[in-house]
């Protein structure tokens, strides 16, 4: 499990640019906070010598799952709290969850700083749910 600005950093495959090169379905961290995003620690060796590997060769794009091989998706995002599995809604829904829950641990304790800390990240989470929802109503038909 990983943290960022105190909120509990997402597993999910995405992909990321390294110079020319676009590289599919690499193992991440990503905060919904800060929009922090990490390679997953446990294949950050292997992604980087791809990455430079492929800078190398000039590829436009390769895809992560074709030279990795090793322990499945699945058994790396076990000790994440939560996993993008295209149900981003689900997801936002948990960490505001998550930070409600220390919202009112902080209350009890009567910290203000950590309580405004909680208040500004369920407001950037809350804001990035409505938008997630509007934007996924738009496309519906």
């Amino acid at each position: 499990m990983s943290f960022c600005c105190g909120a509990s950093m997402i597993g999910a495959l995405g992909s990321l640019r390294h110079y020319k090169t676009q590289i599919h379905n690499v193992p991440i961290l990503y905060c919904p906070v800060c929009n922090r995003i990490d390679v997953h620690p446990d294949i950050e060796e292997e992604y980087d010598i791809l990455a430079e590997y492929a800078h190398a060769d000039l590829a436009p794009e390769v895809d992560f799952r074709e030279y990795v091989t090793g322990d499945s998706v699945d058994k790396l995002f076990e000790n994440c709290v939560s996993v993008d599995n295209g149900n981003i809604s689900q997801v936002l829904r948990m960490q505001i969850d998550n930070a409600l829950d220390l919202m009112t641990i902080a209350k009890q304790l009567d910290d203000k700083v950590w309580s405004e800390e909680l208040k500004n990240r369920l407001n950037k989470l809350s804001r990035r749910l409505s938008r997630w929802e509007a934007q996924s109503n738009k496309s519906m038909p």
